[in-house]
């Protein structure tokens, strides 16, 4: 989904940031262009986001729009989510985009303008089985940008909750999902049967991640064919 915005962005004629932290693996997916900068990003760190912020001021001297897109997937029932795996869960979905919004609104605050972006989900508003602690930071996403938009618009920043459905991303991918790592006997027969349902449906996901459009102003966009913006996922 990231890629294929990025590259719309930069068909269009815009500066693009892409971010990763794999620079090669984000260089070799997006491809060459004179306004494209490749800076690597571990939303994990704030550190890594200011340093990030950095060198997109370096190059470019602003930033109009910061896309929160990172992601990835910690599948399972609650109990048998070892509390690690739900603080990495969070810590992706949740706290990155806290880190890297943190270090990009000085900027936008300064220019009195800018866009802030932020990639949710379906499991953002609605729970399920097998879902909980992506749920969790997925809510948890939702409640934060939604009280940030009353915090930042009279600096002129403006907030987008992007909600998709099924995209086909690399997100169920074994890059990008960790299933639980404990089994507890009462579970067993749903998750035998839960997973492989799950696995099966990688890469066959109904929407399209080329579909995506921008959106203005704070708002909700849902639906499979909801617009989402941005650099990874």
């Amino acid at each position: 989904m990231g890629v294929d915005i990025a590259q719309a962005a930069l068909m269009s004629g815009r500066a693009v940031v892409a971010t990763g932290r794999n620079t090669d693996a984000v260089a070799d997916a997006i491809g060459e262009a004179d306004h494209l900068l490749v800076v690597g990003l571990d939303v994990t760190s704030l550190a890594s986001a200011e340093t990030a912020v950095q060198a997109t001021l370096d190059r470019f001297g602003r930033i109009d729009v910061l896309v929160n897109n990172a992601g990835n997937f910690h599948a399972g029932f609650f109990e048998e989510l070892t509390p690690e795996q739900i603080e990495q869960q969070l810590m992706t979905s949740l706290i990155g985009p806290m880190n890297v919004t943190r270090a990009v609104l000085p900027v936008m605050r300064k220019q009195r303008s800018g866009k802030i972006v932020s990639i949710s989900s379906t499991a953002g508003i609605v729970g399920q089985e097998f879902c909980s602690a992506y749920a969790a930071s997925k809510f948890g996403l939702e409640g934060w940008m939604e009280s940030l938009r009353y915090e930042v618009e009279p600096f002129g920043i403006r907030t987008t909750i992007v909600e998709p459905g099924f995209f086909r991303t690399t997100l169920l991918e074994k890059e990008s999902t960790t299933y639980a790592e404990l089994s507890i006997d009462d579970y067993a027969e749903r998750t035998a049967q839960t997973r492989p349902a799950w696995e099966a449906m990688s890469g066959k996901q109904g929407g399209d991640p080329s579909q995506a459009r921008e959106g203005s102003g704070h708002r909700r966009r849902r639906g499979a064919a909801a617009a989402a913006l941005g650099c990874r996922r």
